[in-house]
């Protein structure tokens, strides 16, 4: 079916054809008596079973609030003629792991995540599923399970938390972590520190800039996974609530005419998602998450697609890290809905493509409303904060495979200086708060990878001490593990093949001089290749860190960043 082929009910079609398989005959009666006990009566047996996949904890505030939200989705299903169910899968919170082994766990959390929606959903026989999520690892998680199932589904985000306020400044989580660094550089005291701490999270939602969590949320829009609006609304209003009720009726409209996940997310939807993350300024983590859904349905994505699109895509939206606003900034002047309206108009994204409505992006814009008069949030195509994508992709002798860049915000697009090599961040962090790091050096953290982390740690607590002690843009940072979407600074990260596995960068020394490239698309390391393999000959992995359990498993079984960091 072409991209402009909409699907259209089928007067045959059974709309429970795959939970009858649980629920109907004589055979099934002890079937069926269990389901009478949570709540089903012989009326719902012939309803479409929809699961509802709730990340609900009390462990996140990106997260505390999903099961009232998931309350609402079941009331939607109920409305629209399905038989809804609530089942619940993890959720990590980035924010409190973040600066310990415990973020080792994060991003392997997304792989069970997308396993366990799997398991229930295809154990239980549902018709159609509605995945709930919050914290950062639960939306590519999410979408990785629907794209596996192919069965009518829908997304809807828990939505973005509202700005603190501090001394008559908006502060979030990201301002905490950049006051650490002011407080050990001695620019703000104990006392400001604590406030800050104290005032950054005022509730519930997901961190509040263009980070990883508010950028997954819109390409997931972007990508015709979630009903119109659904990434801008905040979290704790009634817009959300109204989101998840419709969001339940949606999903047996999708039913009925058969519309799946694989009909949607297509090739030109994840382009159309690239541009949208491109255009906001969105985190680096947006190229490993949706490589790795695309990966589910052996779709064609690639880090090279980041560089294609981000060449043609101006940074348009002034948004945190890199800039002023947070999420609820942009929702007051149109929200994504608005930008999405403003780049199809200017036939940067295809409104060709097929979404969970049941109708096209384009026609979804349609009544969407346009960037309000006199806002300062996302500036004219023809006064763009960069002429070009601030998600850049570097190759070079250092990322044989690439490496990812965000410079967004960044006056200067390039750093040549000598290396400081680190074998964890945890040592990282301990020579930036003991000032070992000074302006002009290229910090390097590897063993910090998918295998070698294992798990690919986040950086925030390293980057943000760095941009709090004042070196966000005179010390250069590269790394085989992630950043969060909340970093900004002169840093790189994904670095494949990473160390553990014989990259280029284990072999990185003292002093050595590394040159980020930027607008060359350039990481380069001043060696020649018979250097390289010189060092190799005295090179041998380290032995794995963990020898049990779920940690040790995703090491053995995680491919490349390059790659998604999938497993297989």
């Amino acid at each position: 079916m072409s991209e402009t082929e909409k699907p259209t009910p089928s007067t045959s079609l059974k709309l429970n054809s795959r939970s009858e398989a649980i629920t109907s005959g004589e055979v099934r009666a002890p079937n069926r008596s269990m389901l009478r006990a949570v709540g089903f009566t012989d009326e719902d047996f012939n309803k479409p079973m929809i699961g509802i996949a709730s990340t609900w904890a009390e462990i996140t505030p990106c997260n505390s609030h999903i099961n009232r939200l998931a309350e609402k989705v079941k009331e939607g299903v109920r409305v629209g003629g399905g038989a809804p169910q609530i089942f619940g899968t993890i959720t990590i919170s980035d924010g409190i792991s973040m600066g310990t082994e415990g973020m080792k766990f994060s991003l392997p959390s997304r792989e069970v995540i997308a396993d366990s929606i799997e398991l229930v959903s295809n154990a239980q026989r549902f018709d159609g599923v509605i995945a709930l999520g919050g914290c950062d690892k639960n939306m590519p998680g999410c979408l990785m399970a629907l794209a596996r199932l192919d069965i009518p589904s829908i997304f809807v985000y828990g939505g973005t938390i509202l700005p603190g306020t501090c001394r008559g400044h908006d502060v979030d989580i990201v301002s905490v972590f950049e006051a650490v660094g002011k407080y050990s550089n001695g620019l703000i005291s104990k006392e400001e520190l604590k406030e800050i701490e104290c005032s950054a999270i005022p509730g519930a939602g997901s961190c509040g800039g263009m980070y990883t969590a508010n950028t997954m949320a819109s390409s997931i829009e972007a990508l015709g996974m979630s009903l119109p609006g659904s990434s801008s609304a905040p979290a704790v209003t009634a817009r959300k609530a109204l989101d998840c009720y419709e969001a339940g009726q949606a999903v047996v409209r999708l039913i009925e005419r058969q519309i799946t996940p694989r009909q949607i997310m297509t090739k030109a939807a994840f382009e159309n998602a690239i541009t949208l993350v491109m255009a906001l300024g969105g985190s680096t983590n947006a190229v490993l998450h949706l490589i790795a859904i695309a990966r589910q349905m052996d779709l064609p994505l690639s880090i090279d697609d980041f560089t294609r699109i981000g060449k043609r895509v101006p940074h348009l939206a002034d948004l945190k890290p890199g800039g002023r606003f947070a999420m609820a900034d942009l929702d007051r002047v149109g929200g994504v809905q608005a930008v999405l309206k403003y780049l199809l108009k200017a036939g940067l994204i295809n409104g060709d493509t097929l979404t969970v409505t049941g109708k096209t992006l384009a026609e979804n814009l349609e009544n969407a409303p346009d960037l309000a008069e006199g806002q300062e949030i996302v500036m004219p195509l023809e006064k763009p904060l960069h002429p070009s994508g601030p998600l850049v992709i570097l190759k070079g002798n250092l990322a044989p495979e690439g490496a990812v860049c965000k410079i967004a915000g960044l006056k200067t697009t390039t750093h040549r200086g000598p290396a400081k090599v680190f074998n964890s961040e945890e040592d990282t962090f301990d020579a930036i708060m003991n000032h070992r790091i000074t302006h002009g050096d290229v910090v390097v953290i590897r063993y910090e990878g998918p295998k070698g982390g294992p798990g690919m740690r986040e950086m925030l607590a390293v980057t943000s001490a760095l941009v709090g002690q004042g070196y966000g843009e005179t010390v250069g940072l590269i790394t085989d593990g992630r950043f969060s979407g909340g970093t900004h600074g002169m840093v790189v990260g994904h670095i494949a093949p990473e160390a553990q596995v014989g990259g280029p960068i284990a072999i990185v020394r003292d002093g050595d001089i590394i040159t980020i490239d930027a607008p060359n698309n350039s990481l380069t390391i001043d060696l020649s290749d018979e250097e390289i393999a010189e060092r190799f000959k005295g090179w041998q992995a380290p032995a794995p860190r963990y020898k049990s359990g779920v940690i040790s498993k995703y090491a053995k079984l995680v491919a490349s960043a390059s790659e998604g960091a999938i497993t297989q």
